[in-house]
């Protein structure tokens, strides 16, 4: 009984900590390119709920990244500030919206669609209003969903700010990577990429088709497995990236407290069944979705061998020892690669305190699991 014990002990974090360290192994390797085409007709589309302090600097930076003839729409959402005059004032066409109790980014894109109908452009590029795309970003990504016939997520990252700490600058890390390394790693496995939220591009055929209007937590991971599973599988072009700016330490907080509870509970549901496909791409993604956030994942393992070794069967004790330190291997040579700019080696050193740091948003959402949204604080 012991030892049946000490297996199924074993058993899932061995599982999620191979996938995990196969994708990061994988991420090493080039990633092959989109075709592109001639650049199509495009709709920025920017959700926005009380923007009013950035929207002028997010539009004009939109505007200057934008192909000539572009539509550059920003749907006000639920405002209760002046985002709609102020979007109008820097140029952008503005769709307000006013719907209390169904709030959120899907609700909003959804809405726009709906306008968007009668004249739809070929390729709606989604950016949200604290986010800019560099150099000519906007139409790769529009060109690759066009070329593809498949929606196209840019690697979504936090600009460096080592001033704000070392919580900041190791969320900022883990945020690159779920949203490069490991979205990188998809692409070699062959398996779907995953929305990320912003700096997204969709045929419009498949937007037409998406369930925008949807409440979840992490509405752009829903929307996009929901793709994945209706043959729409999201594309990643990693040579594109989408910036925004980090938020401070408490704010950091609340807003990985929504996205990990809107991953879990989305992962919770949609795992198993992405699984029972039996269809490759989508049998890794539901892999994928089982990998928890990575502090939740070194917690998880701690236990694990800890219990393991407790039990002293030295097999499982072995091979989860070993799987640990290929990842422990894995992650710095990552960071070499793709996270220098990120953050500091030194500060890599505090993943324990960072590790530490997001145990109360697990308990939390064991103890008050967050059911709204909450636009996070921003300076």
């Amino acid at each position: 009984m012991t030892a049946l014990a000490a297996w199924l002990i074993f058993a899932f974090p061995a599982t999620v900590t191979l996938v995990l360290t196969i994708e990061l192994a994988a991420a090493l390797g080039p990633v092959r390119r989109l075709l592109e085409t001639a650049a199509p007709s495009i709709a920025i589309l920017v959700p926005a709920h009380d923007e009013a302090a950035g929207i002028a600097a997010t539009i004009a930076g939109l505007r200057i990244a934008a192909p000539g003839g572009a539509r550059l729409i920003v749907i006000a959402d639920n405002c209760t500030d002046d985002t709609a005059s102020l979007a109008r004032e820097a140029g952008a066409e503005v769709i307000e919206r006013d719907d209390p109790a169904r709030r959120g980014k899907g609700f909003a894109l959804a809405h726009a669609r709906d306008r968007l109908t009668a004249d739809p452009p070929e390729v709606a590029v989604v950016v949200d209003a604290d986010c800019d795309i560099g150099g000519d970003g906007v139409i790769r990504l529009a060109a690759a969903a066009r070329a593809s016939g498949r929606p196209v997520q840019s690697a979504y990252l936090l600009r460096p700010r080592p001033d704000l700490g070392a919580m900041v600058g190791l969320s900022g890390f883990a945020f690159l990577l779920r949203n490069l390394v490991r979205q990188r790693g998809l692409a070699r496995l062959g398996a779907p990429a995953l929305l990320t939220g912003s700096g997204m591009a969709f045929p419009w055929e498949t937007f037409a088709a998406a369930p925008l209007a949807t409440g979840a937590l992490a509405e752009d991971l829903a929307i996009g497995v929901a793709l994945a599973r209706a043959d729409y599988p999201p594309a990643f072009l990693p040579d594109v990236v989408t910036w925004s700016d980090p938020a401070r330490r408490a704010a950091t907080r609340m807003q990985r407290t929504r996205w990990e509870q809107g991953f879990l509970r989305i992962a919770a549901a949609e795992a198993w069944p992405l699984l029972a496909s039996g269809r490759w791409p989508l049998l890794w993604l539901g892999l994928h979705l089982l990998v928890p956030p990575l502090a939740l994942l070194v917690l998880i393992d701690g236990v694990a061998l800890a219990l393991l070794a407790w039990l002293a069967k030295p097999l499982p004790l072995v091979l989860m020892a070993i799987l640990l330190a290929a990842l422990l291997i894995l992650l710095p040579l990552n960071w070499l690669c793709f996270g220098r700019a990120q953050i500091s080696g030194m500060r890599l050193l505090l993943i324990p305190l960072y590790v530490i740091w997001k145990v109360p948003i697990y308990l939390g959402a064991l103890l008050r699991p967050e059911r709204r949204w909450i636009r996070t604080d921003r300076d």
